[in-house]
């Protein structure tokens, strides 16, 4: 029950309702990667969506299907997979907002802060 009321009035918790009638009445699965999202275009092959598997966040889409999804390469990365070089890193999700978000040394949401012994703070006197 709850689950259907939160497709019904939600949209960043995977597809509506509306979502999957259109879907299921115009699309043509084309794949699905590693995270669980479902990739689909049109019957025509003019228009490509994703459908994501929980939240909806852009930066889960890795940058071998961002590619296909802006109709840069017409081939899925499941038909043609892209040469990754030696040195790429695997492809991360935006994590802004999150307790997992980058914090340089010296920030104050570093559970210890840095110790710095080239700064003494001004004291009035």
């Amino acid at each position: 029950m709850i689950r259907t009321l939160t497709r019904l009035l939600t949209w960043w918790n995977g597809q509506t309702l509306n979502t999957q009638f259109w879907t299921w009445r115009h699309g043509q699965k084309a794949g699905e990667d590693a995270q669980g999202n479902t990739f689909y275009q049109s019957k025509d092959g003019k228009r490509r969506w994703v459908i994501f598997n929980g939240e909806s966040e852009a930066s889960r889409v890795s940058p071998d299907w961002h590619g296909w999804l802006h109709h840069t390469w017409n081939e899925t990365p499941s038909e043609r997979p892209l040469v990754h070089k030696a040195w790429e890193k695997p492809h991360q999700e935006n994590m802004t907002g999150t307790s997992a978000a980058y914090a340089p040394a010296g920030s104050l949401r570093r559970p210890q802060p840095a110790v710095r012994q080239d700064y003494e703070a001004w004291r009035p006197e």
